[in-house]
């Protein structure tokens, strides 16, 4: 298999080459500086250093690019897609994305689950599932770093790292804001305002507003559990996103840099809408109406969440080295609710009799992060760099979980039966790390990195009640602890061949904590645990500047194996289920390509294609089931234990795992003037075939998914102003982005939004 992976490899990095060559034999003209691309500056290995001579696979997305997709009042999840390689979802509102690189990801729901894809803003981990919602604005650039990154950022980075970096105080007062009004009263401000206070003191103020109004009906015609008024006309499907930073940069002299940043973020809106039978049997082609539903329980999916958080960045240059402290505190609570069978059992009777679990609420009571981050770095530009350091982490909350029943205080007289827990989970984590370059020659650069991690995972049940007189029958354990200790390492050669070309390899291990998932007692079933994974990623590529400097052209190919893979089932109830399976192996190339072929026209285009399996012939997963009976098509070996069925999983792809992505943009400026110009610009998406389950169906997967954007507008560039119409998701496309298997319930993507824009920019 390692043969025939190497020389599929070889042949689509070769192809690759060879399109760069046949660029690169086609020069024939000199480009001026309208056609010339800006250089792409990024921070991927702490240090800011050119893409192109950046020795792994990272792909950056500038501040305006990701607002101009934004526009319709989309959050974090719209870089899914428009990056090589990674893709983003949601089964649980706005609150709870979830990251995939390379196929690498989690489908679990639970509010305590670990993602290997880690998020960084402004130098900070985000480590649990509710902070990673944290909305971007004012931001300056994205960057998405492909591959293991433990060296640097430490653990749960087994499949990569995404990285937001907002603009920062400056000496010259400037602001920019963008603003939007759309479909569904969608809106959408983002701005942010900055300069000098003293001297020697800057700020900078940020906002994001973002609303939309209820769109979807509820269209439930009978009595509602909890005394929701139904049938109700536009009962769910908006949200209000309201959120501040503000940041302080004092130098004192030349070698005292301090950055204090605070923010705050008030989120009021809906969770993630199911619908039930929206699949049938056979196919995976979704019949339902995106905007109604049939929900006899939750109230209508409320979702609300309240974050803040402050870090203090603190820089002294002793000449030689730099020696940085990054100093972090992250607070959030808030509850999301909703209809989990995704629509009235009434309505969905399973052998004459109605069949629903009702609703289901998870409360994150309170949650507090602290971490703490000492780096002590070489300055200048000889030919050895290194950097050194240690991290501390520490993250504790108390969560609540609700399945079935009218959601009352438990005990109180009038409630429901209800089956609640609530948990005390505990994250504690130190590492010491280092990295060092050293240019062999003019041409050759060595990278090597090593870190010694700690992490330990603790998960008590303070509290637990599986019936109305509030008396707990749970029998499973009330307390797990897990601690592992592991090594990560990256070794990479960068090799310049000229100054328009490079290439690389790089080698890469890392690992993803043991977890815990406790929420499984919600249904009397004991806490099911998952033991630490373990990556090893090699990949190689080229970065190229052609036709001079109007067109960038990078590529990779990769190919890793993760040992002990954590993977994320369902039981009867629907209830997730942690496990380790023996590997999983994978292969893929992606690329990147950004071209100005004449003055006034822009064109960037991404492509990825993955391979992956899971290699384990003992492991079977729960499927799609109610009653025992099997409601969907399953398309492996199924054995029965109990009134259960399981699929045997052995050879199926990653979930989530897109098998191919392609992204393309244009935009083309029609000149009016000497200081204005008329602009078209387009984006657009496609989607392989992608599996949503551990298992093969006909139902549970998408293929062929698409979606596209379109912009027309006049900008001043002397004023420093656009106005323009957009369209996000023009054709209307109801794409099928996950599902809940038990009831044949979809999730779609969002609809089409269609409105008008303005910018500006001042200074």
């Amino acid at each position: 298999m390692r043969y025939q992976t190497s020389r599929k490899l070889a042949f689509l990095l070769g192809a690759a080459v060879s399109v760069m060559g046949m660029a690169t034999a086609a020069q024939a003209r000199q480009a001026d500086a309208n056609t010339a691309l800006d250089e792409i500056v990024v921070t991927a290995e702490r240090r800011s250093v050119n893409l192109q001579k950046t020795p792994l696979s990272v792909a950056a997305v500038g501040g305006e690019q990701l607002r101009a997709v934004q526009a319709g009042g989309e959050d974090i999840l719209a870089l899914s897609g428009r990056v090589p390689s990674l893709y983003a979802e949601t089964t649980t509102g706005r609150i709870f994305p979830r990251f995939y690189i390379r196929g690498l990801g989690n489908i679990d729901f639970y509010l305590g689950a670990s993602q290997p894809v880690s998020i960084i803003q402004d130098d900070v981990v985000l480590e649990h599932v509710t902070l990673k919602s944290n909305p971007i604005f004012d931001v300056r650039q994205v960057e998405v770093l492909r591959g293991p990154q433990g060296s640097l950022f430490g653990r749960n980075t087994t499949a990569g790292i995404i990285k937001f970096d907002s603009i920062r105080p400056s000496e010259d007062y400037n602001g920019r804001f963008s603003a939007s009004y759309g479909s569904y009263g969608t809106t959408t401000f983002d701005g942010g305002i900055g300069g000098p206070i003293a001297e020697g003191l800057m700020f900078r103020a940020s906002v994001l507003y973002q609303h939309r109004d209820d769109w979807v009906d509820n269209t439930f015609a009978g009595a509602s559990a909890d005394g929701t008024k139904t049938p109700q006309k536009n009962a769910m499907g908006g949200f209000d996103e309201k959120d501040v930073r503000l940041q302080l940069l004092a130098t004192p002299n030349e070698k005292l840099t301090v950055l204090a940043s605070a923010h705050a973020r008030d989120y009021d809106g809906t969770s993630t809408l199911f619908l039930r039978n929206a699949m049938t049997k056979g196919s995976n082609k979704p019949n339902a109406p995106r905007d109604s539903v049939a929900y006899d329980e939750a109230g209508n999916n409320p979702q609300a969440y309240q974050m803040a958080g402050a870090s203090l960045n603190i820089a002294y240059d002793f000449g030689g080295v730099t020696l940085t402290s990054i100093s972090a505190y992250e607070t959030a609570k808030g509850k999301s609710r909703g209809d989990t069978d995704g629509g009235a059992a009434a309505n969905f009777p399973v052998n004459g009799a109605p069949n629903g679990f009702g609703q289901s609420m998870g409360q994150l009571r309170d949650l507090d992060q602290l971490t703490q981050e000492i780096r002590l770095a070489s300055n200048g530009d000889g030919k050895l760099k290194w950097q050194v350091g240690g991290l501390y982490f520490d993250s504790r909350d108390t969560t609540d979980f609700y399945q079935r029943g009218w959601f009352l205080t438990p005990g109180t007289a009038g409630a429901n039966p209800n089956n609640w827990v609530r948990l005390n989970n505990l994250n504690t984590s130190w590492a010491v790390f280092g990295q060092a370059s050293y240019e062999v020659t003019d041409a050759l650069t060595i990278t090597a990195g090593a870190r010694q991690t700690y992490d330990a995972k603790k998960t008590v049940l303070a509290k637990t009640s599986n019936n109305a007189a509030n008396v707990s029958t749970y029998t499973g354990r009330r307390y797990v602890r897990m601690t592992d200790e592991q090594p990560s390492w990256d070794l990479s050669a960068l090799y310049q061949v000229n100054p328009d070309l490079s290439l690389y390899a790089r080698v890469a291990k890392g690992f993803r904590g043991p977890t815990i998932q406790g929420r499984s007692a919600v249904f009397n079933a004991d806490f099911t645990t998952a033991d630490s994974e373990t990556i090893l990623s090699w990949e190689a590529g080229f970065k190229s500047t052609l036709l001079d400097n109007t067109l960038r052209f990078n590529a990779s190919a990769f190919t890793y194996e993760v040992k002990d893979i954590q993977l994320n089932g369902n039981d009867s109830n629907g209830n997730g289920v942690l496990f380790n399976a023996d590997k999983a192996k994978a292969y893929g190339v992606e690329a990147d390509l950004e071209w100005r072929p004449i003055q006034n026209l822009l064109l960037t285009a991404g492509a990825s294609y993955l391979h992956s399996e899971i290699k384990d012939k003992r492991v079977y997963a729960q499927v799609c089931a109610l009653n025992g009976v099997v409601v969907c098509t399953v398309e492996n070996p199924t054995i029965k234990v109990g009134a259960n069925t399981f699929a045997q999983i052995d050879g199926e792809p990653l979930p989530n795992a897109p098998e191919y992505n392609l992204n393309f943009t244009a935009r083309y400026d029609v000149p009016v003037s000497n200081d204005g110009r008329v602009f078209v610009a387009t984006d657009w998406n496609l989607q392989g075939y992608t599996n949503f389950v551990l298992y093969k169906t006909r139902e549970f997967y998408s293929k062929g998914n698409f979606e596209g954007g379109l912009k027309l507008g006049y900008e001043n560039m002397d004023k420093g102003y656009e106005i323009a119409l957009f369209g996000r998701n023009i054709t209307n496309e109801k794409n099928l982005k996950g599902v809940i298997e038990n009831y044949m319930a979809a999730v779609y993507n969002e609809p089409r939004v269609v409105g008008v824009s303005l910018s500006a920019k001042f200074n």
